[in-house]
């Protein structure tokens, strides 16, 4: 069974697992990503960079590329665990395209419990962090992110840029509600921020969903 644990530094979450439970969840995750069945769904392309990112970093981990410990956390039992560290706003958003997807390709009884277990893992994983923060993130667990926006990769790439600017920590975590507002459809700061896309792309010559971002890779090279 895979878990998560807050990392250390409140950036989000550290994902566990066996080679058999992370290669579980990377093919039930692979289902509602770049299938068949949603490339008819308007801004299934640009939901489905949000889950590749997620894809990326759990095959990493299972190549041996990222966290590896020689037990388990909770039993002990003397199994070599491989994991990865994920942003709070990386993890909610592609949780939220999950589910999103699931209304275009059928999800099994299966598929469904995988979805269960890491909306359990990872409010779990909140409340281990910040009681006060995860009430306040619980909303946007269960649907309060507009999925059906056709540039919500821009959207999830400046609210996590924008949280890692604030370093980490319990301060920054209780902060994060705030940024995840411009999610939230209908709403001022979700319309503010589509605009502010709207004429960036209209300035570069190109759809507000193709336009990417080019922080500085130092940004992220804090403690998680």
């Amino acid at each position: 069974m895979f878990y998560t644990v807050p990392t250390k530094g409140g950036l989000g979450i550290e994902l566990w697992g066996t080679y058999d439970d992370l290669n579980t969840l990377y093919g039930v995750i692979g289902k509602f990503s770049n299938n068949e069945e949603l490339k008819p769904v308007p801004g299934s392309k640009n939901r489905d960079k949000i889950i590749s990112g997620l894809s990326y970093e759990i095959r990493h981990a299972l190549q041996g590329n990222r966290l590896i410990r020689e037990s388990a956390l909770f039993s002990g039992e003397a199994v070599p665990q491989f994991g990865c560290e994920i942003s709070w706003p990386h993890m909610l958003f592609s949780l939220a395209v999950l589910r999103y997807n699931a209304h275009f390709v059928a999800p099994g009884k299966f598929d469904l419990g995988i979805f269960l277990m890491l909306e359990h893992w990872l409010q779990k994983s909140m409340e281990e962090f910040d009681q006060q923060g995860a009430v306040l993130l619980s909303p946007f667990l269960e649907g309060a992110i507009h999925t059906a926006n056709p540039c919500l990769y821009q959207y999830m790439r400046s609210v996590n840029m924008e949280y890692f600017l604030l370093g980490g920590g319990t301060e920054s975590f209780r902060k994060l509600p705030k940024l995840l507002k411009r999610t939230q459809h209908p709403g001022s700061a979700y319309d503010n921020y589509m605009e502010f896309l709207t004429n960036e792309a209209a300035r570069l010559k190109c759809d507000a969903s193709e336009l990417e971002f080019e922080e500085e890779n130092s940004l992220y090279e804090i403690e998680w």
